[in-house]
């Protein structure tokens, strides 16, 4: 399945996938005991019809599965989809990576540029910091990394039991692995969420990604719902 790459280092990549652009038509017009073979204009009339008045329910029986490597700082932004309380929380399945079970190449995300604090909100982010700056946080964060994944190799060399041993690791910059997999109805909400200029700029190229992959299986609901 394709494959596109994200940050330095990340990626989201298509596993599985069910349905189409006509499962939804159909979904829909099985209350009237109709079906269509072939996807045509009547059936794209039909399916804006339903986005514009907000029936969402036949974009329940379509389903992706993504497999995601991203900074935990997005792992845990993107979290919230599968556990949130509304309607759609039963259409999210998540299965993460354990450093219980694994130790894999440690990898660390480190940004293409630092970014000052928003003058007029507590989240979000401003204008990028100077060069100076930007050489100086680069270089105490790589130290940082070093140093805790030096201790993290020593406990493991050492003895300590992986599942106590990971607590050396940084957190919010460490790269981990999960596969997503969720009703088109949950990704299109994700979407408009994490597209939005507002949203945080790393989660936001993990959304570009997913957009694009989806986009490939269900052209005529993206461009329905407008994305």
């Amino acid at each position: 399945m394709e494959k596109i790459d994200v940050l330095d280092r990340g990626y989201v990549r298509l596993v599985d996938y069910m349905g189409s652009d006509l499962s939804i038509v159909n979904a829909a017009r099985v209350s009237y005991d109709k079906e269509s073979v072939e996807f045509n204009e009547r059936d794209n009339r039909l399916l804006h019809f339903l986005l514009e008045n907000d029936h969402t329910s036949p974009l329940r029986h379509a389903t992706l599965s993504f497999e995601i490597y991203a900074p935990l700082m997005v792992a845990r932004q993107w979290w919230k989809y599968a556990v949130s309380s509304t309607h759609l929380d039963d259409q999210n399945g998540w299965n993460e990576s354990s450093r219980r079970y694994v130790t894999e190449n440690e990898e660390f995300y480190f940004p293409d540029s630092w970014r000052s604090a928003p003058t007029n909100s507590k989240q979000g982010s401003g204008a990028p910091l100077s060069d100076d700056d930007q050489q100086r946080w680069n270089s105490i964060l790589e130290y940082m990394n070093e140093t805790a994944l030096h201790m993290y190799r020593k406990a493991l060399n050492e003895g300590v039991a992986p599942e106590q041993a990971r607590l050396f690791l940084p957190a919010y910059g460490m790269y981990v692995r999960w596969r997503w997999t969720a009703s088109l109805a949950a990704v299109i909400h994700f979407l408009q969420q994490r597209l939005e200029h507002d949203a945080q700029i790393e989660i936001q190229a993990y959304a570009q990604a997913v957009q694009e992959l989806t986009h490939t299986l269900f052209p005529r609901t993206m461009e329905a719902v407008g994305l």
